[in-house]
C-alpha cells in the first residue's frame, strides 16, 4: 500500500470521527437539499449559507443554476424543474429534507418557525408561520399547538411549554387545549411573564420568549416571523433565525423547511442547520407519536366541536335584567363572542355589561354574583372551567 493511499485511510477516518462528534452517529450525516432559484439575494446567497452550514456535519445538496467549490450542485435551469428534483429527492430518499422558498403544502399542513427573541436572546419555535392547518381558525391554533409541540421535542426539548399568543380565538383555543389536557394529552402550559400570568402570552413575552412554543394563526405567525428575522436591517434582508420551518401535519411525511426569497445567507445558514436537527431527532416519528397520543386523548372529537356558531343564542328577543353595580371582572371572554355572552347571563337573570380591559374583552357583573356567572359562563363554554369551582 503507497503512502498516499495509507494518507487517504487515515484521512478518512478523522474524517468519520468529525462526522461522529457533529451527529451522534458513526459515518452519517444528514443530507439537506436546498433550492437556490428565487432568492431576492441571488443563488450565491445560497451556495454561501449552504458552505457555512456543511460545517457542521451536514452534508448539502444545492438545486440551482450556479455553482461553487466544495458544494454539491445538481444543475437546472428553471424552479419547476427545481422542486421536481427536490420532489424526486426525497421521494427517493437520496435527502433527509429540504429547504426551499415556497411549497404548496396540502390543508392540514403548516409550517412551524424558529426565532431568537430580542429580549433574552432565547429560541422560541411560532406555531405556525406559513400553510393552513385548517380553515376554522380555533381548530387551526389547536393543531398549531400541537404541531410547535412535535417540532420543539423533534430539537431536544423534552418538555416544550406551550402559550397562545392573545388574538381573536386564544380563549377558546386555551379552552380546547385544556380539555384536551385534562383527557390526557400532555401539555405544559407557559405562564406570562407580565404580573397577572396565565398561558395567554402579551407582545412582551414574544420579546421575552416566555413560552417555548407561541400558538397563533399562520397570518400572524407569518408577519412576527418576518418582523423578529430582518428587524435589524430595515426589512429587505432576513438575517436571524431559522426561518419558517418544517411543514407538519397528521398524515404528512416529508421534511420540507420554508425560507423566504428575502432571507439572508445566515438565516439559511440557519434552516439548513434546523433542518438537520430535526432529522436527526427523528422529527417524523415523533410527529405520528404526538397524533396517536392527541388522537388518544380526544383531539379528533374536541376539534369537530369548534364551531364558530356553536354557541350562537336564539334570533328571540333577550331583554336585559334590571341594572346592577357591575365593578367584578370576568376575563378570558373572546372578543367575537362577548356579546352572546353578555345574553346569556341575561337569560339567567344575571345583569351583566361587556368592556375592554387591560388584557382584552372583559363582562362585568355585580360583585355578590360574579361566582354565579363565572359558572354559567362556563358551562356554556365561555371561559375555561378553571376559572370556577365547578
Amino acid at each position: 500500500m503507497s503512502e498516499k493511499q495509507v494518507n487517504q485511510i487515515i484521512g478518512n477516518i478523522f474524517n468519520q470521527l468529525a462526522d461522529t462528534l457533529n451527529t451522534g452517529e458513526y459515518g452519517k450525516k444528514p443530507k439537506i437539499g436546498i433550492t437556490a432559484m428565487g432568492s431576492e439575494h441571488g443563488e450565491k446567497n445560497i451556495l454561501e449559507a449552504s458552505l457555512k452550514a456543511q460545517k457542521s456535519g451536514i452534508e448539502v445538496i444545492v438545486l440551482g443554476s450556479q455553482t461553487a467549490e466544495g458544494i454539491k450542485t445538481e444543475k437546472i435551469e428553471t424552479e419547476d424543474q427545481a422542486h421536481k428534483m427536490m420532489e424526486s429527492l426525497l421521494n427517493s430518499k437520496e435527502i433527509d429534507a429540504a429547504v426551499t422558498m415556497h411549497y404548496p403544502f396540502p390543508i392540514g399542513v403548516s409550517t412551524v418557525g424558529r426565532i431568537i427573541t430580542p429580549g433574552k436572546g432565547k429560541e422560541m419555535f411560532i406555531a405556525t408561520t406559513t400553510g393552513t392547518s385548517s380553515t376554522d381558525k380555533v381548530e387551526g391554533m389547536v393543531k398549531n399547538a400541537i404541531y410547535g409541540i412535535i417540532t420543539a421535542k423533534a430539537c431536544g426539548i423534552k418538555n416544550p411549554t406551550v402559550g397562545i399568543l392573545n388574538i381573536d380565538g386564544a380563549r377558546q383555543t386555551e379552552i380546547a387545549l385544556k380539555k384536551l389536557q385534562s383527557q390526557g394529552y400532555d401539555i405544559t402550559f407557559a405562564d406570562s411573564q407580565r404580573a397577572d400570568g396565565g398561558s395567554i402570552m402579551r407582545g412582551n413575552d414574544l420579546l421575552m420568549a416566555s413560552a417555548d412554543v407561541m400558538v397563533m394563526d399562520s397570518l400572524t405567525g407569518n408577519l412576527l416571523i418576518k418582523i423578529f428575522s430582518s428587524y435589524t436591517t430595515g426589512g429587505n434582508y432576513e438575517s436571524i433565525g431559522y426561518g419558517y420551518g418544517p411543514g407538519i401535519g397528521e398524515g404528512f411525511e416529508k421534511l420540507i423547511m420554508i425560507i423566504s426569497r428575502a432571507s439572508g445567507a445566515p438565516l439559511v445558514e440557519g434552516a439548513i442547520k434546523y433542518a438537520a436537527e430535526l432529522v436527526r431527532g427523528n422529527c417524523i416519528q415523533i410527529a405520528k407519536d404526538e397524533f396517536a397520543k392527541a388522537n388518544e386523548a380526544g383531539l379528533k372529537e374536541i376539534l369537530k366541536g369548534l364551531k364558530s356558531t356553536k354557541k350562537e343564542i336564539s334570533d328571540e328577543e333577550v331583554v336585559a335584567p334590571k341594572k346592577e353595580v357591575v365593578t367584578s371582572q370576568i376575563s378570558g371572554i373572546e372578543i367575537m363572542d362577548l356579546e352572546e355572552a353578555v345574553k346569556v347571563l341575561w337569560k339567567q337573570g344575571i345583569y351583566a355589561e361587556s368592556g375592554m380591559g387591560c388584557t382584552g374583552p372583559i363582562i362585568l357583573v355585580n360583585d355578590s354574583i360574579t361566582k354565579t356567572a363565572i359558572k354559567v359562563l362556563a358551562d356554556a363554554e365561555f371561559v375555561s372551567k378553571e376559572q370556577c369551582d365547578c
